[in-house]
């Protein structure tokens, strides 16, 4: 069955950095474009980044473009975020997330909390 789990996650200041980690299993992780999603309190679900099969395209949302960047090993069947110059309204749960054959499957989620 499809597994998604994150890692990573925690608390830090404004300004620094974190990486998250989603190990994939139960599927053939390198046919499929993979996504993180994010998700603050009050707030519905939004897309982070998404990268295509290959690596060779990734999207992302406005209000993290030139701080974030997604990436994948598809020899290790892990994708990836790195967060730079955090800021406090990034603060959320951050899920991966692939879709397969018109289902979403979905990670457990890893918080992510930017306070000083």
């Amino acid at each position: 069955q499809v597994q998604l789990v994150e890692s990573g996650g925690g608390l830090v200041q404004p300004g620094g950095s974190l990486r998250l980690s989603c190990a994939a299993s139960g599927f053939s992780f390198s046919s499929y474009g993979m996504s993180w999603y994010r998700q603050a309190p009050g707030k519905e679900r939004e897309l982070v980044a998404s990268i295509t099969n290959s690596g060779g395209s990734t999207n992302y949302a406005d209000s993290v473009k030139g701080r974030f960047t997604i990436s994948r090993d598809n020899s290790k069947n892990t994708v990836s975020l790195q967060m730079n110059g955090l800021k406090s309204e990034d603060t959320a749960v951050y899920y991966c997330k692939v879709r397969r054959y018109g289902h979403d499957y979905w990670g457990q989620g890893t918080q992510v909390t930017v306070s000083s």
